[in-house]
């Protein structure tokens, strides 16, 4: 049997995109399937918009205010369900954001 593999992809804000990656990193995602090569990832730099709300706790901007935040999109490759998982809990630990902006997608073997 085949070892699932996933690719995630979040976006954070700039200052925080090393200590984000590494935590990634860490749990192992971001490694080729054959283990050659780690720390394989893409960036795509963008401006994230957020207004936050009246309950919110934000680590950036103010409430009930329209914030644009310098951001960078990382799309990696998780080999195994417990990589990914490690992955996606290590980013919310690592993430400044209240909600991390995060998808998981299977990728299927053809």
């Amino acid at each position: 049997m085949t070892t699932p593999r996933y690719k995630l992809h979040f976006t954070v804000p700039t200052p925080f995109l090393e200590v984000c990656k590494q935590a990634v990193f860490s749990a192992g995602a971001g490694t080729t399937p054959d283990g050659k090569y780690s720390q394989v990832c893409f960036e795509t730099q963008g401006t994230g918009q957020f207004m936050p709300g009246p309950s919110a706790k934000p680590a950036l901007g103010e409430v009930d205010k329209i914030e644009k935040i310098e951001e960078v999109k990382i799309e990696l490759l998780c080999v195994g369900k417990d990589v990914m998982l490690a992955a996606v809990d290590k980013l919310k630990n690592a993430h400044p954001y209240e909600e991390v902006a995060y998808e998981v997608y299977l990728i299927e073997n053809v």
